[in-house]
């Protein structure tokens, strides 16, 4: 393989109009050409990705044009990376950025921009925190490990401190308020805001629809279970507690609440807030629509509606959160609690993701071969 070729996992529309995904090698000067954007300079860095993570919109964009993620395709998906600056087309000396880490998450990457599921990347310069915030802070470290680090967290942890933060500014949340309630909790998003509030001394609610069958040894739901209490939730609960209901209003019974899924879980939260209360939402797994919710909770208990933008905001925004995620708001059992996966595995995962059967962080490594068993300890 030339240097000019990488390696990439990458997802193509086949003859009869189904979309699978393969490792491909690929051309950098074919494939990565400068990412379309009408209000975007020709600024553009090229990144040697070493790590990325799975998110669940890496899965739906797995599925091709029915997933509603990526309009074009072949594709290669991964809506983070982390690595290092190889150049820069921004007319600088690209031996000032040569070499660097450099962190990568939001904005179009992963989405209709190669993503990093591929071994390069070219994005806009002004896409990149560089250096690594984890690099910093982590001291000692080679890059490889602070790379892998910050992937642990990637955007799930981005969007769930964005979560935390607003509620604890704009909603005013205090530990002393009341239980938190938290959706889609053994999720991506979920598990580490379940950590982050635990550690904020929050008593945490967590709910998760791969608790109801302890008996499901398929997906270790024993050990999700378990997982949830270790990251500091004070109770479990089966998603069948926010079912539809076709009350305006229901008894009361948290004081705030993050939730990751939407939809009809959602407007149920809404309905047992407690006055006064904050509830952020940022996912949309559970649906779109909130048909039966009304004006009561809000105008009758005050409560607050937050909602939670972790792609297009702002680059200070992004590096104040990934700061705290490296050193105050950091999260140890999640860090230890990371399933490491190579190219060959990526597939998989995405599936049992879109099956709901997956829990907990999944990184990507691409110098990671890991082979394929029937071992459900992995899952």
């Amino acid at each position: 393989m030339s240097s000019d070729n990488y390696q990439a996992w990458r997802v193509e529309e086949q003859e009869d109009g189904s979309f699978i995904g393969n490792e491909k090698s690929l051309s950098i000067k074919d494939t990565l050409p400068i990412p379309p954007n009408e209000n975007q300079e020709s600024n553009t860095v090229l990144i040697k990705v070493t790590h990325s993570s799975l998110n669940y919109k890496d899965a739906l964009s797995s599925l091709g044009k029915k997933g509603g993620v990526t309009r074009n395709f072949p594709h290669t998906p991964g809506i983070d990376a982390a690595g290092y600056i190889v150049s820069s087309t921004d007319g600088v000396d690209s031996s000032e950025l040569e070499g660097q880490s450099v962190l990568v998450t939001g904005y179009d990457l992963g989405m209709n921009t190669d993503g990093g599921f591929g071994g390069y990347i070219r994005v806009p310069k002004e896409w990149i925190i560089t250096p690594n915030p984890f690099e910093l802070k982590i001291g000692n470290i080679d890059s490889d490990e602070a790379n892998r680090t910050s992937m642990i967290y990637g955007t799930a942890g981005l969007t769930a401190a964005l979560s935390v933060e607003k509620l604890l500014m704009a909603g005013n949340a205090k530990p002393t308020d009341g239980k938190i309630l938290v959706t889609g909790s053994t999720g991506n998003v979920g598990s580490i805001t379940v950590e982050l509030l635990s550690n904020l001394g929050f008593d945490v609610i967590a709910i998760s629809g791969k608790v109801a069958d302890v008996e499901d040894t398929t997906t270790n739901t024993n050990n999700k279970l378990d997982f949830l209490m270790e990251l500091g939730a004070k109770e479990v609960l089966g998603r069948e507690v926010l079912v539809s209901n076709k009350r305006p209003l229901l008894k009361p019974l948290y004081a705030h609440a993050i939730d990751t899924v939407g939809g009809t879980p959602l407007v149920e939260i809404l309905k047992q807030i407690k006055n006064g209360g904050s509830v952020t939402t940022c996912g949309n797994a559970a649906g779109i629509q909130m048909d039966s919710l009304t004006v009561l909770p809000f105008i009758l208990r005050g409560i607050n509606l937050l909602g939670i933008d972790s792609v297009q905001i702002s680059l200070n925004e992004k590096l104040n959160i990934w700061k705290k995620l490296a050193s105050t708001w950091k999260c140890n059992i999640i860090e230890e609690s990371v399933i490491d996966i190579g190219r060959n595995e990526i597939d998989l995962y995405l599936k049992l993701m879109l099956d709901g059967r997956s829990a907990g962080k999944i990184v990507l490594d691409h110098n990671l071969t890991v082979t394929t068993t029937n071992d459900n300890s992995r899952l």
